[in-house]
């Protein structure tokens, strides 16, 4: 995974669709849904930091620009 666009692509590859018009709080979701699936087996530890870390960046760069709901 290399940005949003490749974690979006991959938890719908296991039917997980997050969008609801609040930006921050889906990346949160996807933080949740991306760790079950890393403690499921399923994700491998690399992955797992790397989805992490974009997610992480994403929802700094959004608080940077002053994002509001």
């Amino acid at each position: 995974m290399e940005n949003m666009q490749d974690i979006r692509q991959y938890l719908k590859r296991f039917g997980t669709f997050v969008y609801t018009k609040n930006r921050i709080g889906d990346l949160r979701m996807m933080e949740a849904d991306i760790k079950e699936l890393y403690e499921a087996g399923i994700l491998d530890v690399r992955e797992y930091q790397k989805a992490r870390h974009i997610l992480r960046a994403e929802e700094l760069r959004l608080e940077k620009e002053g994002y509001r709901q």
